[in-house]
């Protein structure tokens, strides 16, 4: 059923129908595999070259091992990234500016004797003669040295000027773009339909399908500015803090156990709420990266403050027996202060917990003063607690109206108890008959329960009220039955408290735990003694700043901080467009790529500070740009010239992630809950997933009705062992910017096979069967447009109904196997006909073609 359609139907043209046989094919090859070393913006004859485009990487890639930032592994005490070391004088100088045929290094790369080449030969690395002919240039031009740029603030650059292109401009973001198409001598593409524009932005924004009244609504609405208020409306909606939420989630880390062996379940889901929340309310995003790192230490902090940096506590923890506390500890904080690089800095600081950084101007002194910052919670380490103190509990309106409706019921029920003792009078234990029957003094009450009958009822805890429950059973029984009622009362607020969530968030020591660098990051070997500070090729902290983690905070969102608005627009931008302007989100050293539009990138990062950190606003400028909303489809030319499509002459077009897939069944099918927020869910999985995982400690148990349709988000992470939908996506055990995007058969068993689909399929089918006084061929394409937001072409409604005409046959042979076909799935079907089946099984190859798995 996933061939329903030929390859060459279900895609746009000129997309995903090269042959691998094919002559096209053999040609295009080469140029693919060879495109990654293309320079971004390529030096022609007349063009200076430029050091940290065009030279850099090459120094980076092949040199820096042997002679960059890393001292114990340096090589003939020569650096070469930095400028006083590479372009010093004298005897011992390598590069003589103006003077590339007397410079050492240009004999060094183009020796003939093994012992002398650079690269040396046991490295595997060779320079081209295209890169050695770069170096001559840029040595004759006077070997003019600048930073990488990612350490320099970024300036607002002017948007290009256009020659060719300039009526195609929709925003400042099309400058750039064409203008440097216009340098390529390649022409964007057209823009895409309507139909393709509104399912594209849904699926962007919200992570959801748009319902067919809506893509009607979009297709009438004639007015010039239809597509920027689509925008607006998609902004607002509920669902766009959900979409958002997920990268963020995938990037912090989060999911709902504690990882290692034990893999304790936690209560970390108010904060991820409060993430969605965030993005829907549109927190500016220097204040989003303040809340989350240093929150608690604000002045006059607030719950929901506090309750942000539960994002610091999403690291896992180690309750694994054998494991030392110390260790434990260290590695916590190695992560939060890891993660906070990666996230917000685009760095690889884990590089240095051992050595100096081998290409990036980050020393390991940089690293532990760095994690200084972090050094300073109360969490010794110890246990496997997933409610490790510091807590916050966060009670939601029904858990606070449970525990207060049970404190209300220990007044009440004290009251009374309390009246009733002032006449009560305790029956005293019966003295034991003696042999001369004489008088004896009745023994005392017991010890304990005089004790507790001393207290105010209101005082006694559950377990002494049960201990006169006990005592006086048997003869005191309407004292009993009062006792009684108060200690399930007791009980009551026992289980409304425990059911309230307590989120592990940030707070620091009142005294200042001193910081040590660690031999091989060792928790045990600690060095010298280093104190909070940011690395020194980095701006200081802001004037009057804290030296602690509010301080760190804001230095991250500082002007002058270079990084943090580069990497999140970078973010956004990979979202949107599939690839970041920096390919390598994870890495804005010197070993990450150049970005392909380096002017842009720089705007953009400078449009984001000026907005107030507007995320919502930068979203909207991205969307709405012509480069945007330009049609996927390839032309040769496109395919030859940049087949990875860096460029942007087209819109990039790739395959949904697997939470988004499964969102988008469940809504064409009808079943999508609209809840949001709250613990998490337990949708279908195979049997034993957890068991075998956690050795019969833990098993998994469904849930039922309305959780089991909730959104992806909103699904259970176990974090050694993910949701089973979720193929290609983040462990969720550390810090996670960037996942692969592979194309797997072994992905359509689940999109084929797995309960979840076949009942949105059989839903689709009941959705559209529903629908009186409709033909088959009219059935067919409500359901089609129900995923695809478009009606199937002539051709594909004919395969469509000859499709349905077949499956009516093969199950009208097996009545048996449709009727247990289309119980799959915990809703009942409206009846078990052989009709039925047939539709679900064609909704089934509906909900697994290209297109459906694709964001065009």
């Amino acid at each position: 059923m996933r061939q329903l359609l030929p390859r060459s139907e279900a895609n746009p043209p000129g997309v995903g129908t090269t042959s691998v046989r094919s002559p096209a094919f053999r040609r295009f090859l080469p140029l693919a595999l060879s495109w990654f070393c293309l320079s971004p913006t390529p030096t022609t004859a007349g063009e200076p070259t430029q050091f940290q485009r065009d030279i850099l990487p090459i120094l980076s890639d092949n040199c820096f091992a042997c002679h960059g930032p890393d001292a114990a592994q340096r090589k003939a005490d020569l650096r070469l990234d930095l400028q006083a070391e590479a372009l010093r004088t004298g005897d011992h100088a390598v590069i003589r500016p103006g003077h590339s045929g007397e410079s050492e290094l240009i004999r060094r790369m183009t020796s003939a004797d093994p012992d002398e080449v650079m690269p040396p030969p046991d490295t595997r690395r060779a320079l081209t003669a295209n890169q050695v002919a770069l170096f001559r240039r840029w040595i004759d031009e006077g070997a003019h040295w600048s930073e990488h740029w990612a350490f320099e603030p970024p300036a607002r650059p002017e948007p290009p000027h256009l020659q060719r292109w300039a009526g195609r401009v929709r925003n400042p973001i099309d400058r750039f773009i064409l203008a440097r198409l216009e340098r390529e001598e390649l022409e964007p593409s057209a823009e895409a339909d309507r139909r393709t524009l509104i399912r594209r932005l849904s699926l962007d924004l919200t992570g959801l399908p748009p319902a067919p009244g809506e893509v009607k609504a979009f297709l009438a609405d004639a007015s010039p500015d239809a597509y920027d208020t689509l925008v607006s409306r998609l902004l607002e909606e509920p669902a766009y803090g959900e979409r958002m939420a997920w990268d963020w989630l995938d990037a912090a880390r989060y999911a709902d156990s504690n990882g290692y062996q034990g893999d304790q379940d936690r209560t970390m889901w108010p904060w991820r709420d409060w993430v969605v929340d965030a993005f829907n309310r549109n927190l500016p995003y220097d204040q989003f990266t303040v809340w989350q790192l240093a929150g608690d230490l604000l002045p006059g902090a607030t719950t929901e403050q506090t309750l942000a940096t539960g994002f610091c506590r999403n690291h896992m923890i180690n309750g694994e027996g054998g494991r030392i506390p110390e260790e434990n500890r260290v590695d916590y904080v190695m992560d939060m202060m890891e993660t906070t690089g990666t996230l917000w800095m685009g760095l690889t600081l884990n590089c240095c917990r051992c050595h100096d950084h081998k290409y990036d101007p980050l020393t390991s002194e940089d690293y532990y003063s760095f994690y200084a910052f972090f050094n300073q919670t109360p969490v010794d380490g110890g246990g496997g607690n997933p409610q490790t103190p510091p807590l916050l509990t966060v009670p939601d309106e029904a858990r606070r109206a449970a525990l207060d409706e049970a404190l209300r019921l220990i007044r009440e029920r004290s009251e009374v108890l309390a009246e009733f003792e002032k006449t009560f009078a305790p029956p005293l234990p019966t003295p034991p008959a003696t042999e001369t029957g004489a008088d004896q003094e009745p023994p005392a009450l017991p010890k304990e329960v005089r004790r507790i009958l001393d207290l105010e009822p209101a005082d006694r805890n559950a377990a002494e009220l049960y201990e006169l429950e006990k005592h006086f059973n048997a003869t005191s029984p309407e004292f009993t039955t009062r006792v009684r009622s108060l200690r399930e009362a007791r009980d009551k607020e026992t289980r409304a408290d425990k059911a309230i969530p307590r989120v592990m968030v940030m707070a620091d020591r009142k005294e200042w735990r001193p910081t040590f660098m660690l031999d091989k990051g060792l928790y045990d070997k600690p060095g010298k003694e280093v104190f909070a500070r940011v690395p020194r090729h980095l701006p200081p902290l802001p004037d009057r700043a804290p030296t602690n983690r509010l301080g760190l905070a804001q230095w991250l969102v500082a002007r002058n901080h270079p990084l943090t608005a580069r990497v999140t627009v970078n973010h956004f931008w990979q979202q949107f467009f599939g690839a970041g302007l920096v390919k390598t989100p994870e890495n804005f050293g010197v070993q990450g790529e150049y970005p392909v539009h380096d002017q842009l990138l720089d705007w953009l990062a400078v449009e984001f500070m000026d907005s107030g950190w507007d995320v919502k606003a930068l979203c909207r400028l991205m969307v709405t740009s012509a480069t945007y909303r330009q049609s996927s489809r390839a032309t040769a030319e496109l395919l030859q010239r940049d087949p990875q499509n860096r460029l942007l002459a087209r819109a990039p077009r790739f395959r949904m992630p697997s939470w988004m897939i499964r969102d988008q069944a469940l809504a064409a099918a009808g079943l999508l809950s609209e809840k949001m927020g709250g613990p998490p869910v337990r949708p279908y999985q195979p049997d034993g997933v957890w068991a075998d995982a956690t050795f019969g400690n833990r098993r998994y148990q469904p849930d039922s009705g309305e959780p089991l349709y909730r959104r992806s988000l909103y699904v259970f992470w176990r974090r050694i062992v993910g949701p089973t939908l979720f193929f290609d996506s983040a462990s969720r055990q550390v810090c996670s910017v960037k996942q692969p995007r592979t194309n797997t058969p072994l992905h359509a068993l689940a999109t084929l096979n797995d309960v979840t689909y076949v009942e949105a399929a059989r839903a689709l089918a009941e959705r559209v069967l529903g629908l009186d006084g409709l033909s088959p061929s009219q059935r067919i394409a409500h359901a089609f447009q129900l995923v695809l937001a478009r009606p199937p072409s002539a051709a594909e409604q004919e395969r469509l109904v000859n499709a349905l005409e077949r499956l009516r046959k093969e199950f009208e042979t097996a009545p048996d196997q449709a009727a247990a076909f289309v119980r799959n799935g915990e809703s009942a079907p409206a009846n078990t006909s052989v009709e039925l089946a047939a539709y679900a099984a064609l909704c089934t190859a509906i909900l697994n073609l290209d297109e459906t798995l694709t964001r065009e």
